[in-house]
């Protein structure tokens, strides 16, 4: 009789911890290196499978992965007209704070289209959304961080709720691709000229 109760209790147990998953209310699941899952109110717009999945995008280095995510199609372009695919996908252990199409068409087009047209500056402004370390999410709340242009960025903020220099506010955090953790941001970051 008392193993029949042992297993009563560990079935009402595991009844007990399943009905928080079926109905979606789990916490991100956080890993042993301070790490969680990407979050975020974007995170919902990725495909749940394929290339541009999650899972998808942790097999291929960063720009490859970038080019499997529609929604970043015009930073996937100018990072072409620029010609760092191959630096950013050789490079290990980067931060790509990533903008969205919607954060480039923020920028009026003329003003794009001159940026585009412009290798040095395209090259400067992008570098300046990279930085040469990967950055968990716990050290996003009060950092600042050298990026691959030479200057540093800020980010700022608590409860998976962050900007980045006061102005970009972060979509979609901690994406893991296979050499870089990457941020979609809503605004383009503009490093001084």
């Amino acid at each position: 009789m008392r193993v029949h109760h042992t297993r009563s209790a560990t079935v009402a147990a595991l009844a007990a911890l399943a009905l928080p998953l079926s109905l979606g209310l789990a916490a991100p699941m956080a890993h042993a290196d301070g790490m969680s899952d990407p979050f975020g109110p974007a995170c919902s717009t990725v495909p749940k499978d394929g290339a541009g999945s999650f899972s998808g995008m942790a097999d291929d280095p960063v720009a490859t992965a970038a080019s499997n995510n529609p929604a970043l199609s015009t930073l996937v372009t100018a990072v072409k007209k620029a010609g760092l695919v191959d630096t950013l996908n050789k490079a290990e252990n980067l931060t790509v704070f990533a903008p969205t199409n919607d954060a480039f068409a923020k920028i009026p087009k003329a003003d794009l289209d001159k940026v585009l047209a412009d290798k040095a500056q395209l090259t400067k402004i992008l570098t300046y959304h990279a930085v040469g370390e990967k950055i968990a999410p716990d050290k996003l709340s009060d950092g600042k961080f050298k990026t691959l242009e030479g200057s540093d960025v800020t980010t700022s903020g608590s409860d998976q709720s962050y900007k980045v220099n006061d102005t970009a506010k972060i979509v979609c955090g901690n994406v893991k691709t296979s050499n870089a953790t990457v941020y979609i941001i809503d605004t383009v970051l503009m490093p001084k000229m």
